[in-house]
């Protein structure tokens, strides 16, 4: 179970890798310092799968590198990266967003305490509803 938690964020870390390539295709940043950070983001990629914990140090300060770095595609930063990564990326993250996380968090750990099927999409998109709903009353 905890290796689909994982895929699941290595697909997103694929994701933004490709949207990290078209802004240097689109020359929106200076080509050769986009091109070492690629090669340490290529680095946390190869290295996350082989020794999750630590790759968290080098996945936080990617994370916000890429905030700062490039502002303009900051908003296409998965949500589920930042809270992944944890640490720096979470001053990124609104404090309810932070609540959500959380309780999907315990809702993971839960699932694979009891041995249940667990689907992080599906889960966060009830609780996201959950959270609607409570607010509008």
């Amino acid at each position: 179970m905890a290796n689909a938690h994982l895929d699941h964020h290595l697909i997103l870390l694929d994701h933004l890798r490709s949207i990290l390539v078209a802004l240097g295709e689109a020359e929106q940043v200076p080509e050769e310092s986009h091109a070492l950070f690629l090669e340490r983001f290529d680095e946390l990629r190869a290295q996350l799968p082989v020794d999750p914990i630590e790759s968290q140090y080098l996945g936080q300060d990617i994370m916000c590198q890429i905030i700062t770095r490039y502002p303009q595609i900051a908003h296409l930063v998965p949500r589920d990266l930042l809270w992944f990564f944890a640490g720096d990326c979470l001053h990124y993250m609104p404090d309810e967003e932070i609540d959500l996380y959380q309780a999907l968090e315990e809702r993971r750990y839960e699932a694979e305490q009891n041995d249940e099927p667990f689907d992080w999409n599906q889960e966060k998109q009830l609780l996201a509803l959950s959270t609607q709903d409570s607010s509008k009353h």
